[in-house]
């Protein structure tokens, strides 16, 4: 099959001729009819996740057809019309009982742990634990955005959030996730203000369903700005960018009882970043990771 590989971190990955995968007992391969691309592959290729080896495939946000079944697998046949989670489990272990199967102690991560997506099969495991079927109506394309970004974006606004309506929920950068976040904090009613440093994604934002947006490259206090829109801070703030400025904005922007969602990943001078702690100690706010990649 063909792929997009690259053999050293930060260097252009080049389409190569390679053996197509063959299927687990417990896997599938599939066909692979569309994938997306996410900031986490470019953290795999900058060398920031310890899981990948060399040489690499990458690429998580996927959809496509069933094309070989292992021999362990039983709600799937070949043809069947699928996608994934971005964390697939195992399906055994304590937190995949426990229903978190994106911290399972054996999952596994198309594009990470294993080759992934930006080729023409890619392998599957825990096949009957995670592929979910596509409804017949929907195409590939808007299926493959459905197993990270949104999926990510939901538990974090509704699983992690809380989020209900008439609250307000500031998300701090607007790409994929972002974005993702503001249709469905304001699906559950929340009035959103989306912040980013590009007037053409605060526009799509506003689109989205955004009720308010700040430029934060132009605004003088982005923290204040929250504050002022939402008449006192926001219930619910989403860092979907992974930055310590945004962090500790993200954080000062709350209102009493407030929560902070990381979702962005902490990389490199991000890793250890300053949160302001004596005003989540002062306000009982809640910080709580659903980070893009674990």
């Amino acid at each position: 099959m063909k792929a997009l590989i690259y053999r050293a971190f930060s260097v252009l990955p080049e389409i190569e001729q390679v053996p197509d995968p063959v299927p687990t007992d417990d896997g599938v391969v599939l066909k692979v009819m569309a994938s997306g691309i996410c900031r986490s592959d470019w953290h795999g290729w900058q060398g920031n996740d310890p899981d990948i080896e060399l040489p690499h495939v990458p690429g998580h946000e996927l959809s496509g057809t069933i094309a070989a079944v292992g021999k362990d697998v039983s709600r799937w046949k070949a043809g069947d019309r699928v996608t994934v989670p971005f964390v697939g489990g195992c399906g055994r272990c304590p937190e995949c009982h426990s229903g978190n199967h994106q911290v399972c102690d054996h999952q596994f991560q198309p594009g990470f742990t294993h080759w992934g997506s930006f080729a023409e099969y890619v392998g599957i495991h825990y096949a009957d634990v995670n592929l979910v079927r596509l409804p017949n109506d929907m195409d590939f394309t808007t299926a493959a955005s459905l197993g990270c970004r949104f999926a990510t974006s939901f538990r974090a606004v509704v699983d992690q959030g809380r989020v209900s309506e008439g609250q307000w929920v500031a998300v701090h950068g607007c790409g994929g996730v972002g974005l993702s976040a503001i249709m469905i904090a304001r699906a559950f009613g929340a009035n959103v203000i989306g912040v980013d440093i590009a007037d053409n994604k605060l526009d799509l934002a506003r689109q989205l369903g955004a009720t308010a947006t700040i430029n934060a490259a132009s605004a003088t206090d982005v923290v204040n700005g929250i504050r002022d829109l939402s008449g006192g801070g926001a219930h619910v703030s989403v860092d979907a960018i992974g930055s310590a400025s945004v962090c500790f904005n993200s954080i000062g922007s709350l209102r009493k009882r407030g929560k902070h969602i990381q979702v962005g990943l902490m990389v490199d001078e991000h890793r250890n970043a300053r949160v302001p702690m004596d005003r989540v100690l002062a306000l009982s706010l809640i910080h709580i990771s659903e980070p893009t990649r674990h």
